[in-house]
């Protein structure tokens, strides 16, 4: 039987990129000889144009079937006089809570003819190759809060921070299956000197990890690792995190890299899962034929590896991406003088032939 993908292309330049992306799955689709179909929903800004929602019930229950879902980018200064509870990023809210996205894997590896575009020194970045595993739906992003009570005469606002051992559980044992994948490190990074929550992170963590004696843990403070990806990224294999964490040094981790046009991410579910790029929708470029693709592409190998289980083509995908990179192919953001200027189908289809 044919797999089943939605494609979801959002708002501004999303339409652009995941043309670009399903153009590259089509050809390596071709050469596995692998049945594809594809499906296309609104999300986002354009699905409240149209339906008055940022996330319509025939997309959700469409991608609670998919085999996997690409989706593009959402949001825009368009919509940013919208009531907060229609405004197009509820989609992601959405449909991380309908489809029980629990992780999220951002991938940072820096090839070798991007180098110079790290603000670290091309000696640090130059074999980075890391993997950072974010637990998406626990934590104080989720926890009761409040936003104004008065305490002891004074306004006061909190969040609360909480975790479970089946949540730990969960986001570990999909750390350490990456690691195997991968070479074998996990370093699980917590605040457990000063945090309860840590705590019970930490010993759930290492309880876990007698499951995978194949795979060696090492333990890190955040503050620590934010340093640590600052001097010496290249020590990374597979870094494990609970959700504020995650979200700091997933972004930290992405600027290594020089540009976010190139960092794809997967948010891993309990029904399906979702692949897409970690910038946004750049409105000011959308139309333009200029956007960078490459993110989204790599996007689309992930859906390859961890959703269809299918290894050779995600690295096909990957191999032609630093194929074409070496070859000079570089869109508007990374491209200067020496080098061979590309729009976004000219990069697509420098990437395709690479394949």
């Amino acid at each position: 039987m044919a797999k089943k993908i939605v494609v979801i292309p959002g708002d501004g330049i999303g339409e652009e990129i995941t043309n670009s992306a399903v153009a590259v799955m089509k050809r390596v689709a071709e050469r596995f000889s692998l049945d594809l179909e594809y499906e296309y929903k609104d999300a986002g800004g354009t699905a409240y144009d149209k339906f008055g929602v940022p996330l319509p019930e025939d997309t959700l229950n469409a991608c609670k079937s998919a085999d996997g879902i690409l989706f593009g980018a959402v949001g825009g200064d368009k919509w940013d006089n919208v009531e907060p509870a229609l405004r197009p990023e509820k989609a992601i809210l959405g449909l991380r809570k309908g489809l029980g996205l629990y992780a999220n894997l951002r991938p940072v590896k820096v090839a070798d003819s991007l180098t110079e575009y790290s603000p670290l020194k091309p000696e640090l970045v130059k074999g980075v190759d890391l993997v950072i595993v974010r637990e998406l739906v626990g934590g104080i992003y989720f926890g009761e809060k409040c936003e104004s009570e008065q305490h002891n005469g004074a306004e006061r606002a909190w969040d609360l921070e909480n975790y479970s051992v089946p949540e730990v559980q969960r986001i570990a044992r999909l750390a350490f299956e990456t690691a195997k994948l991968r070479r074998g490190v996990v370093t699980s990074v917590d605040k457990a000197n000063v945090l309860a929550t840590s705590r019970l992170w930490r010993r759930t963590v290492a309880q876990v990890a007698k499951e995978y004696p194949e795979v060696e843990l090492k333990n890190l403070y955040v503050d620590n690792t934010a340093m640590q990806l600052a001097v010496r990224p290249a020590q990374f294999d597979v870094i494990l995190t609970g959700n504020l964490f995650g979200d700091i040094l997933s972004d930290e981790a992405a600027v290594i890299g020089g540009s976010i046009g190139m960092m794809p991410s997967a948010s891993i579910g309990e029904l399906t899962s979702l692949y897409e790029p970690i910038h946004g929708s750049a409105p000011d470029i959308a139309g333009k034929g200029i956007a960078n693709p490459v993110g989204t592409i790599l996007s689309a190998a992930m859906l390859f590896r961890y959703s269809l289980k299918e290894e050779q083509a995600a690295v096909a995908i990957e191999q032609a991406v630093d194929k074409a990179l070496n070859q000079g192919w570089r869109t508007a953001d990374l491209w200067h003088e020496g080098l061979k200027k590309a729009d976004t189908d000219t990069m697509t289809q420098a990437v395709i032939d690479c394949i």
